[in-house]
C-alpha cells in the first residue's frame, strides 16, 4: 500500500510553512483503505475508507450553508447508534446534483453494506450485518458536476480487499494525501493524553484550502479516538471545542457546501464512564482534543490557496465574545487587508476601516492596534512614535500578528486566515481546467 506521491510532486507551491507531520501509528478499532478511482483520469489516490469493525460512536458538525451536498443530506437523514464505514472521495462534490447525487450514495451504502457484512464474516467471531444507514459520505471538488457513481462503485470491492487493519504513518498520510483538492500539503494531527488512568489517542486528518469560512462547521475533518466516548458526550464535547478552532479560521470568507468535521470513538480503552463533560477525568481528553482540531484549522489556513502569509488577528477587551469575532473576522475576509499583507505593505489605514465597518461599538479613546509587538494605534490617535520602515521590516515575515485592544469589555477571540497573492486568482480561475 504505497504512498501516490503525486500529489506533492504536481505542486508548484516552495511554501514549507507547518510542512513537519507527527508520526500516526494505530489506533484499535479502525481500518483504512485508499485507491484510485480514477476521479481525475490519473492514478492518484481519491478514494478513502475508513472501517469500524466494531463500529464507532460518533458526532458531527456540518456546514450551516442554506445549500449543502447530497452526501450531507444522506448523514443527516441517518442516525444509527454507530457506524461502521466513513467513505470520502474527491473531485466532485456532489452538490446540485439533486437525486442522482443522493441515490448514488444510497446504491453505494447498499454496495458496501453487503461487501462488509462478508468481511465480518470472515474475519469476525462475532460477525455483524451492517446497514447501509450505518455508513457516511464525505465528498469534496467541483460543485454541480453528475456524481461519478460509476467509478466509485466499481471499486468498492477493491476498497474492502486493500483494508488494511494495522495502521502506520505511512498508511495515515496516504489517506490524508487521498483526500486533498488544491491542497499542496497533507494535514495530520495528533494527541495523546490519559481519562483517568487510562492512555487514549486523538488522531485527525482534515483537507482544506479554499472555499474556507467554516460556520457549523471545502473542509473536511476526521477525529479518530480510541476512547470509550457516548455519542451525546462526543457531540457535546465537539461542538464545544469548533468554536475556538475551526469556527475561527478564514482563507477567503467563503462557506462551503460541503463542510463536515466528524469525531469518532472506537471505545477499545476501557476508560472510566463519563457522564459529564465538566468531570475532572475528561478535562485532559477536552485540552487535547481542541489542541488537535486547533493544529489542524491553522494548517488549513498555512495552505490556503496562494498563501505566502499566516496571519492571527487578536482582538481584546471586548464587551463580549461575538463583538470580538466580528471584528477578528472583519479584518481577515477584507480583501483589501489580505492583499496589503500579501504585497508586504504596512496599510493600517485598511485595518481601521475593517475595523470601522464590523458594526461594533468601540471606545475610540482608549483603541490600540498593533502590528505583532510595534505600537500603530495608541488612545485612539496614531502612535508619536510610529516608524512606517519597521512596520515595513515586520511585514515580510511570515507570520503576521495583528493585535487591537477595543476597551469596552474583558471578552476576547482570535481567527487565523492568510493573505491574497496572484496566485490565488490563477488557482481559482484554471480550477476546473
Amino acid at each position: 500500500m504505497g504512498i501516490n506521491l503525486s500529489n506533492f510532486l504536481s505542486s508548484k507551491s516552495n511554501n514549507t510553512r507547518m510542512i513537519d507531520f507527527q508520526d500516526l501509528d494505530h489506533i484499535d478499532g479502525l481500518s483504512i483503505s485508499v485507491l484510485s478511482a480514477n476521479l481525475y483520469n490519473n492514478k492518484r489516490d481519491d478514494l478513502s475508507m475508513f472501517y469500524f469493525r466494531e463500529g464507532a460512536n460518533y458526532a458531527s458538525v456540518y456546514t450551516k450553508s442554506k445549500i449543502v451536498s447530497e452526501n450531507i443530506k444522506w448523514n443527516l437523514n441517518q442516525s444509527p447508534k454507530k457506524v461502521f464505514s466513513l467513505l470520502v472521495n474527491t473531485r466532485n462534490a456532489n452538490a446540485f446534483t439533486g437525486k442522482q447525487g443522493y441515490e448514488s450514495l444510497k446504491k453505494i451504502a447498499e454496495s458496501m453494506s453487503k461487501e462488509l457484512t462478508e468481511k465480518q464474516k470472515q474475519d469476525e467471531d462475532k460477525p455483524q450485518n451492517i446497514s447501509p444507514k450505518e455508513i457516511l459520505f464525505g465528498c469534496t471538488g467541483t460543485i454541480g458536476e453528475s456524481f461519478p457513481f460509476k467509478k466509485i462503485n466499481i471499486q468498492i470491492p477493491n476498497l474492502i480487499k486493500k483494508i488494511q487493519y494495522t495502521q502506520n504513518k505511512f498508511i495515515w498520510m496516504k489517506v490524508a494525501l487521498g483526500i486533498m483538492t488544491t491542497d499542496t500539503k497533507p494535514k495530520l494531527a495528533m494527541e495523546e493524553c490519559k481519562i483517568g488512568n487510562k492512555i487514549v489517542k486523538i488522531y485527525g486528518i482534515a483537507k482544506g484550502s479554499g472555499m474556507i469560512y467554516p460556520n457549523m462547521g471545502t473542509t473536511l475533518a476526521y477525529v479518530f479516538t480510541d476512547a470509550t466516548l457516548t455519542n451525546d458526550i462526543l457531540s457535546k464535547l465537539l461542538k464545544k471545542n469548533i468554536n475556538n478552532t475551526f469556527n475561527a479560521i478564514s482563507c477567503d470568507g467563503d462557506t462551503s457546501t460541503n463542510d463536515m468535521i466528524t469525531l469518532f470513538a472506537t471505545n477499545k480503552v476501557q476508560n472510566s464512564e463519563i457522564k459529564n463533560i465538566n468531570e475532572k477525568n475528561i478535562k485532559n481528553f477536552d485540552k487535547s482534543l481542541n489542541n488537535v482540531l486547533l493544529n489542524l484549522a491553522k494548517r488549513v489556513v498555512s495552505d490556503g490557496e496562494g498563501a505566502s502569509k499566516f496571519i492571527t488577528v487578536n482582538v481584546n477587551k471586548c464587551k463580549n465574545e461575538d463583538d470580538a469575532k466580528k471584528i477578528a473576522f472583519s479584518i481577515a475576509n477584507s480583501p483589501l487587508v489580505k492583499t496589503a499583507i500579501a504585497g508586504e505593505d504596512p496599510n493600517w489605514g485598511r485595518i481601521i476601516m475593517a475595523i470601522g465597518k464590523a458594526g461594533v461599538k468601540l471606545n475610540l479613546k482608549k483603541l490600540n492596534v498593533k502590528l505583532g509587538n510595534i505600537k500603530i494605534v495608541q488612545e485612539g490617535k496614531l502612535y508619536i512614535n510610529y516608524d512606517e520602515q519597521v512596520a515595513a521590516k515586520y511585514m515580510k515575515s511570515e507570520n503576521i500578528e495583528i493585535n487591537l485592544e477595543i476597551f469596552t469589555g474583558k471578552k476576547m477571540f482570535t481567527v487565523y486566515t492568510m493573505d491574497f497573492t496572484n496566485k490565488y486568482i490563477q488557482i481559482n480561475a484554471d480550477y476546473r481546467s
